[in-house]
This record gives C-alpha cells, structure tokens and sequence, in this order.
C-alpha cells in the first residue's frame, strides 16, 4: 500500500524533530551569488532541520524560463524523504487543473501543492485523484485581506474557510486517494478560528519577518501533522549567520513551543 501524503510527513517530523517547513522564495536582487548556487546551498544547509520544503512559483516564474527549469533541477535533486510543498495557489476549472496535478505531481513529483478552493470542489478534485500525494486549501491566510472573505460568516453562523475544509470529508466520502489540508496564517490564528478549524494537516506561513506568534498555535493538540513556514527569516539571514544557523534556530524555536 502506497505511504500517503500525511503519512510521509509525520515520518519525517518525527525522524528530524522538527515541524520547520523551509520556503524557498528566491529574489536575485537581494542574493549573494549565483541564484543556482545560493540555493543548492540553502537546500544542502537546511534539509537537516527540515520537516519540509516550499518553493513559491511566483519567484521562479518571474526569472522567466530560465527560473522554471532551474526549479526543476533543483526539485530532482531534493532528498526522497524531504517533502516538497510547491507553492502554486492554483485555482481553475476542473479540465485545467488536471494538467496542472499532471505537471506537479507526475512530471515534477512534488509532494504536495497549495491550492484555492474559491472554484469550489470540482476544481481540486483532478489533484485528489493522485495517491500518496497531498493538498493544502487556502483556509485563512496571514495577509490582513482574509477578512474579506475568508473569515466571513455565513446565515448559519459557520465561517467561509470552515465550507473549505469540509472537502477534505468530501474527498474522502467520494473515495479519492489524496490528502488535504489547510493553510492556516500564523497571524491570524486566535481561539475564535482556531476551534472552528478541525484537525487537518496544517501549513502555517507567518513565522518570522511577517511576525506571528507560535504561543497560540502550540496550544493546539493535534494529532494531523503541522508545518509552520518560514521563508525570509533562513533565506535572507541576520549578518554573520549560515542558512544552517537560521534553520536551526527556527526549528529549535518551533520544537520548544510544541513542547510546552
């Protein structure tokens, strides 16, 4: 029986001790070096003390082709028990996002892909259908315009982002072999979403330069993996420190809010 998504992801927390997800937002402007080489690099030196990868789309794609294969290289050349979260937010119609679990998940064998759920189910359905593959939903997300629809309420008293997660019991009612989970901000996490949100697989973005605080988060006893990302705190470190001393850090700094 094929590992599913969730399943490779708690094997490797626990083999690292670590919930650190690294993302991977490259922007050439600010780096040091050659992009190729600065990021063989952050990979090498954070892999140890990473429960996961992100490399964002949007970074790669704006370097241009150049930057898309450079992403492909650098996806075949990642550790087999590293799970890679691609970035990519994608949301279409159903025949669309078929080709685009085809492109992450067979050609570029990606663990697992961020998606908008807003098209509703039929449009992450295409990506449910791969197994031992996983999805994160946009839940609510760190930017303050989540608020505008995300963490609406609805008549019945339910929030918007609470309809998203009930396609994770829907996938599994219909049979699909693929995970889902949410992406949950780590700005936004106060008691009055965080009991409404159920015990999914967790990404949470927020951690570092975007200032959220794990105190909430930790408080949380959950049996569902959780990963909490931070992109811009390894990538671009403090003076004098390694992408290794940031990783470590963070990750020190997750693992000590869990344990509490």
């Amino acid at each position: 029986m094929t590992e599913n998504y969730e399943q490779k992801l708690a094997r490797r927390i626990a083999k690292t001790g670590s919930r650190l997800c690294v993302g991977i937002d490259p922007r050439p402007d600010l780096m040091d070096g050659k992009v190729e080489d600065v990021l063989r690099r952050l990979i090498a030196e954070t892999a140890p003390y990473a429960a996961a990868l992100k490399p964002n789309m949007a970074y790669f794609e704006a370097m241009g082709i150049k930057g898309v294969e450079l992403l492909e290289e650098l996806l075949s050349e990642v550790p087999e028990d590293l799970p890679v979260i691609l970035d990519a937010k994608r949301g279409d119609i159903g025949e669309t996002q078929r080709y685009y679990a085809k492109a992450y998940f067979e050609n570029w064998n990606v663990d697992a892909v961020t998606l908008s759920p807003f098209m509703g189910f039929d449009s992450i359905e295409p990506f449910l259908h791969h197994e031992g593959k996983g999805v994160y939903l946009l839940g609510v997300t760190s930017n303050p315009g989540s608020q505008d629809i995300q963490r609406q309420k609805l008549a019945d008293g339910r929030y918007v982002f609470e309809l998203v997660q009930e396609f994770r019991q829907r996938g599994i009612d219909e049979g699909l072999p693929g995970s889902v989970g949410l992406v949950v901000g780590l700005t936004n996490v106060a008691p009055e979403v965080m009991e409404r949100v159920a015990d999914v697989p967790l990404l949470v973005p927020g951690l570092g330069a975007q200032g959220g605080d794990l105190a909430g988060l930790a408080a949380e006893k959950r049996d569902a993996p959780t990963v909490i990302n931070v992109s811009r705190g390894i990538m671009f470190p403090e003076e004098g420190n390694s992408f290794s001393d940031q990783a470590k850090y963070y990750a020190e700094l997750i693992a000590n809010q869990f344990a509490n």
